[in-house]
């Protein structure tokens, strides 16, 4: 069981690359090679689902051919390396290929389901594809991992006052992150997606923040004991891209991908809403109403600065505070222009 669940995050990922339904038959198959990442290789459930689809991913014309790594930075350099026409990674790890949809997941930027569910159907519009393309990148498709929850090894750190002096694991290649931390008071240590979890267990950091769906398969439970916990408050919803030498697929594939992995998001809402279920009552921390409009407005200058830095697309930036005034109208910051 632990194995399956283990491969909860990459299957999300994956099996929107599996199978891409096409009614035209095409007569010749063009070889691709998708870098992928499972923990388990090719042992692991989301590349057996991935290979059991590519059938489906024939009748675009596409005979894909997968390699199967358990390092994310592993696919990002191999498809660097021309070695892969296409990988499945974070977004977080995507903004080396495209700054816009990189920034995706900006904290704070994005409060819940609905509006993730917005923009990403505001990025499938055709219109929005020469935005999807970077140098010679493309992104081919959007997945949702879940809500990123700050989870602590200690209850008593339940406030920024508090989380100041703290050791905070952050994606060392990603500058936002550390910056954030930095401002909080807290001490940013350089991590991946490979060893947050572990160093979070032994105690070399104090907190993390990471999608429920990571929450048993890595075992971060161990690291929070009896004293732990985990807020109920998303700091950015998280995603998955699929990222392509847009010059190793045929015309217009890009955008029929990304319309096809948008059809299942909702799928995966489903899977990491019982993902969240899955996590012990015991651990689930919320935050006064107070806090939270504190937090809200934190998070809201933060991404100005980070903007300003250059580390966030301005153009992300808008969209994505057009789709929350969209959603809630009367938000205070709809009546601000500063973002």
């Amino acid at each position: 069981m632990k194995k399956q669940q283990l491969t909860v995050l990459a299957a999300i990922l994956l099996a929107s690359v599996s199978a891409v339904p096409n009614a035209a038959i095409a007569a010749a198959l063009k070889e691709v090679t998708i870098c992928i990442f499972d923990p388990l290789g090719t042992n692991g459930p989301a590349y057996a689902n991935t290979r059991e689809h590519m059938l489906e991913a024939r009748r675009w014309g596409l005979d894909a051919k997968l390699k199967v790594f358990p390092d994310e930075r592993v696919v990002a350099e191999e498809l660097k390396a021309g070695q892969c026409d296409g990988a499945a990674v974070t977004t977080l790890r995507a903004k080396q290929f495209n700054k816009f949809v990189g920034s995706l997941d900006a904290i704070g930027a994005v409060p819940d389901n609905q509006h993730l569910k917005a923009v990403l159907n505001a990025l499938v519009d055709p219109k929005m594809a020469h935005l999807m393309v970077e140098g010679q990148y493309e992104i081919a498709g959007i997945a949702p991992l879940g809500a990123a929850y700050v989870m602590v090894r200690d209850r008593a750190i339940n406030s920024v006052e508090t989380a100041a002096g703290k050791k905070v694991a952050v994606f060392d290649w990603d500058r936002s992150q550390a910056k954030m931390v930095s401002q909080m008071g807290a001490q940013p240590v350089p991590s991946d997606i490979t060893n947050f979890a572990s160093k979070f267990n032994n105690g070399q950091v104090d907190i993390i923040a990471a999608p429920a769906v990571a929450f048993k398969p890595l075992e971060i439970y161990r690291g929070m004991g009896d004293k732990g916990g985990v807020y109920r408050f998303p700091l950015a919803m998280i995603t998955a891209s699929l990222v392509i030498r847009k010059d190793a697929f045929p015309p217009g594939v890009a955008q029929q991908l990304r319309e096809f992995i948008n059809s299942k998001i909702d799928i995966a809402f489903e899977i990491i809403a019982r993902e969240e279920k899955n996590i012990d009552a015991k651990y689930w921390m919320d935050l006064s109403a107070a806090d939270k409009v504190k937090y809200v407005e934190m998070m809201r200058l933060a991404r100005i600065q980070i903007t300003k830095d250059g580390d966030y697309h301005p153009n992300m930036m808008r969209l994505l505070k057009r789709v929350r005034c969209r959603v809630k109208p009367d938000a205070a910051e709809c009546s601000l222009t500063d973002e």
